[in-house]
């Protein structure tokens, strides 16, 4: 069989591989934001309760569990920093303040009370 044969047939696999590829993360997220039709009128059945902290407790949250711009604007206003619950690093400011997948806001002291470090860099 000659080589020049095989050429468009590896390209066309390899393009075809690249293209799932590039393709699977957005499938993947379609995924997850759409779900079985049972389970909607499921979610719509309870109601809607309007969020209200206790005190000391962490700052209302979206549906997605991340805090609104305006409760980080809130918190950080009021000298409360961003623990990252999972790495058990807190941040006074910078690119992660609000923004990791798991955290709470709450006072320093109560921060280094807990256990949790300061980040190295903010």
């Amino acid at each position: 069989m000659n080589h020049s044969q095989k050429k468009p047939t590896l390209w066309t696999l390899a393009f075809c591989l690249m293209l799932t590829i590039a393709m699977a993360p957005a499938l993947a997220k379609a995924q997850a934001t759409s779900s079985s039709p049972a389970a909607k009128p499921a979610a719509q059945a309870t109601p809607a309760t309007p969020a209200t902290p206790a005190a000391g407790s962490t700052a209302s949250k979206s549906a997605d569990g991340k805090p609104s711009a305006s409760d980080i604007a809130a918190a950080k206003a009021s000298g409360k920093v961003w623990v990252n619950t999972e790495s058990r690093v807190y941040h006074k400011g910078g690119r992660w303040y609000g923004k990791t997948k798991q955290g709470k806001f709450m006072s320093e002291a109560e921060a280094k009370a807990a256990g949790y470090k300061a980040a190295a860099r903010d």
